[in-house]
């Protein structure tokens, strides 16, 4: 005889993320580099590709666009069946990329958003142009839990440079006024030997966040890890400044492990799986 579903015990199961984001065929950056995070932190990732680039460590060669129904019934059939308990977004590349998961957003009620707004690549390369920043500032960002620019991405987002540490605040408070609840803006890029981050919340709370610059030519990925990282411990349950700052540690971490390895003749990738696989489980 079947128990009865009203009887049966809740069943374990792992945090729960997604990554809508461009495929990197070095490996690096994009839903490689997300999926090498999620796996890492203990979480179950899935993926909605929304481009396919050819690219390595000395730069990005070609860009293909996925269809825009293909890019949805991607995202239909996870959260359809396995769910979401965060999302991670990448590289949007055109404005009817950007509303297709503004309303997939909406759709499946997605509550958890972390939004990296990949503008430019770490080699230099511009990858969204000036009418999908518009849409995505418009539509993407009120819906965004959190929005994690490089200092590259602000300054084409608020039309200035940011000049120095001292900077970072006045620019984050700029970027709050755009419409995103919370902007994590991250100046790895200024000179120095102390990397600072400001979280900025539109409550008025603010984290400065500080660390020892780490010497090493491997830096590619970055960003597309720790938005992913943030959006791993969202999904395990922390608030947004916790969530940040184990984030923050891990892809220090990350950093660490992979600065005297040599992989390719460019811009290298993190060291993704130094951190113990931890198997987290939820109940439903």
């Amino acid at each position: 005889m079947k128990p009865s579903p009203l009887n049966a015990p809740a069943l374990a199961r792992y945090a729960r993320v997604l990554s809508i984001a461009g495929s990197d065929s070095g490996g690096g950056a994009g839903i490689q580099a997300d999926l090498k995070t999620f796996s890492a932190l203990g979480c179950y990732g899935m993926t909605a590709i929304t481009a396919i680039t050819a690219q390595n460590t000395l730069g990005v060669r070609a860009i293909h666009g996925i269809p825009v129904d293909m890019l949805r019934a991607q995202i239909d059939a996870v959260a359809e069946d396995i769910g979401v308990d965060a999302v991670k977004i990448g590289m949007l590349h055109t404005p009817d990329v950007v509303r297709v998961v503004v309303k997939a957003i909406a759709r499946h009620q997605m509550l958890q958003v972390v939004l990296d707004p990949v503008m430019v690549a770490t080699s230099g390369d511009r990858l969204m142009a000036q009418d999908t920043v518009e849409v995505l500032v418009q539509e993407l960002f009120p819906l965004s839990t959190v929005v994690t620019p490089n200092l590259d991405e602000a300054a084409l987002l608020l039309g200035r440079a940011i000049d120095g540490a001292d900077a970072l605040d006045e620019a984050a408070t700029a970027l709050l006024a755009l419409g995103a609840p919370a902007v994590l803006l991250k100046g790895g890029h200024l000179p120095g030997d102390t990397v600072t981050d400001v979280l900025a919340l539109a409550g008025g709370g603010r984290l400065r966040l500080q660390s020892p610059r780490i010497a090493t030519h491997n830096g590619h990925g970055t960003g597309c890890t720790l938005s992913s990282a943030i959006a791993c411990h969202l999904a395990l349950g922390l608030p947004l400044p916790q969530a940040v700052e184990q984030a923050r540690s891990y892809i220090l971490g990350a950093i660490a492990a992979g600065a005297d390895v040599r992989t390719g003749q460019g811009h290298g990738p993190l060291n993704h799986g130094y951190a113990p696989l931890a198997q987290r489980v939820v109940r439903s």
